[in-house]
């Protein structure tokens, strides 16, 4: 679907403007880094347009990272594109600064008008981490603090906004302290955080989380690596709840097998129906970079979230 011959990208997440056009926002980086692999600390914050989430048209980047010295000084990372009440799109994303050596993550806020130009809302990152319940850097239990990939989406009653972010908790085997962390806000820009909304279920971290009603059913999106004890080889995984809202039973997830998509999230289409679109990671050894054509979903009771189509 959107493959850059200069630039890697990888994780995306989309919006809707009123001329139903759709937005791509997701992560890039310069292929002359060599190295797939050091694509985490040049990213920034892409943007294409489409009418079709098939054919795409490249504008200008939506974010990069701040001047030194900032808290978000090294590079972008995952976010969402919502709409306020007020008609503005807010564009929450993940932010790493040189002075941790990007090892600790924190959520910011950029505004925009009408999703093309896009200024940083204050100095300083909207929602750390809370240690009453989550944890902070310390090297000698995990590689990175996680406090990333903000999901921010309405309160089905009314009662504000929530926000969903990849996190860990402050206690329990190391390996496996992946939870759904948890923000409530009343008007998109003062936060509190929350009690995670999950508990460990032996993933080191449940990455880009995403929350939809898929045919009646919600459900809870996400992904991960080898990180932890529980992957069997699976990085995509699907749990159904009785609310957007949660809690969410991460033990009995079960997987969306895909071989190289990773961090895909649902679309929805102007009838109901739903789409993935992910980005393709390893194929045959080699990183791709490049995000996939949508995957037509729909969920049935007792199968869960399964394809009726498949990526390009």
């Amino acid at each position: 679907m959107l493959r850059l011959p200069d630039h890697w990208v990888w994780d995306s997440w989309y919006a809707r403007d009123d001329n139903d056009r759709w937005h791509a926002f997701f992560l890039r980086a310069s292929r002359a880094l060599h190295d797939p692999h050091r694509r985490h600390r040049r990213a920034t914050i892409g943007h294409a347009v489409s009418t079709d989430l098939h054919t795409w048209h490249l504008v200008a980047d939506a974010l990069v990272p701040a001047d030194a010295p900032s808290w978000d000084d090294l590079a972008t990372w995952t976010g969402c594109t919502v709409r306020g009440p007020d008609g503005r799109w807010y564009l929450f994303y993940t932010g790493v600064g040189r002075a941790e050596d990007g090892l600790v993550q924190r959520i910011g806020l950029a505004v925009s008008d009408d999703l093309t130009t896009w200024h940083r809302h204050g100095d300083g990152p909207l929602v750390e981490a809370d240690p009453t319940w989550y944890e902070l850097l310390d090297r000698t239990l995990w590689y990175e603090q996680a406090w990333r990939d903000p999901w921010v989406f309405p309160d089905p009653d009314g009662a504000g906004w929530h926000m969903l972010v990849t996190a860990r908790i402050n206690t329990g085997p190391t390996e496996a302290r992946g939870v759904v962390g948890h923000a409530t806000s009343p008007d998109l820009v003062n936060w509190t955080v929350q009690p995670p909304l999950s508990i460990p279920a032996g993933f080191g971290h449940l990455e880009v989380p995403q929350v939809a009603v898929v045919d009646g059913q919600p459900l809870l999106l996400f992904s991960t690596d080898a990180a932890g004890t529980r992957h069997d080889g699976h990085r995509i995984w699907v749990a159904e709840g009785h609310d957007v809202r949660g809690p969410w039973d991460i033990a009995s997830a079960r997987p969306f097998p895909h071989p190289h998509l990773y961090a895909p999230r649902l679309v929805p289409g102007p009838a109901g129906d739903w789409s993935l679109i992910g980005f393709h990671d390893h194929v045959d050894g080699e990183f791709v970079g490049a995000l996939s054509d949508p995957i037509a979903v729909r969920y049935r009771a007792g199968d869960g979230l399964t394809a009726t189509g498949t990526a390009g």
